[in-house]
């Protein structure tokens, strides 16, 4: 089990932490975890001990023995999502792989291609997920095709970003079965002028 070391009077890491310094925190372990680094229980653990972390000292605890972020990762071939009963979320300067599998049970997950590195002109999805939902926030010049996903009792809403006169840079073509669960393609501008008006719950940035 993850445990905050006690931090002594006037040192830095005893400073209060904002829910900014805990939302990093869950989205840094996120991603480790789909990077293969951390395991389903230890990404359940550490993102509760991260909810309930008071100082800078005990987020930093839970963060310790992975490697720190600097700029945009190397672009990969592959990269797999494995889940259950979690969420996953790929957001920022995140690099886009040439393919992506994603299977997933009674969880979330999010791309967010709004600030994405995109190396490649084509993402394959393969997708295997059951009662969940499948969301990717778009750009101007990102396409999406989710003509070969298969749906069973779910719901697609696809809204293109605005922009259609931008050149595409990148096609994303979504194969598979996703069952009792809804894909949602829509761009982030939309989102947060929800937000603006009080329709988004807090921490639904995207």
């Amino acid at each position: 089990m993850v445990r905050a070391e006690p931090v002594r009077t006037g040192d830095p890491s005893g400073l209060r932490a904002s829910h900014a310094d805990r939302d990093r925190v869950v989205e840094l372990l996120t991603i480790a975890a789909g990077d293969g680094r951390l395991t389903p229980a230890e990404l359940d653990e550490r993102v509760e001990a991260a909810l309930t972390a008071r100082t800078l000292g005990e987020l930093a605890v839970l963060t310790a023995d992975l490697p720190e972020e600097a700029g945009p990762a190397p672009a990969k071939e592959v990269v797999r999502i494995e889940q259950h009963g979690a969420a996953a979320t790929r957001s920022g300067g995140w690099t886009v792989p040439r393919r992506m599998e994603i299977e997933s049970a009674w969880g979330d997950v999010t791309l967010d291609f709004s600030e994405a590195v995109i190396p490649y002109g084509t993402l394959r999805i393969d997708v295997d997920m059951q009662a969940g939902a499948l969301r990717l926030i778009t750009r101007p010049g990102v396409v999406v095709d989710a003509d070969s996903l298969a749906i069973d009792y779910g719901q697609t809403k696809v809204r293109p970003a605005s922009g259609s006169a931008v050149p595409a840079v990148l096609r994303v073509e979504i194969h598979g079965r996703l069952s009792f669960g809804r894909l949602e393609v829509r761009p982030r501008r939309r989102w947060l002028g929800r937000r603006a008006a009080g329709a988004g719950p807090r921490g639904a940035d995207v």
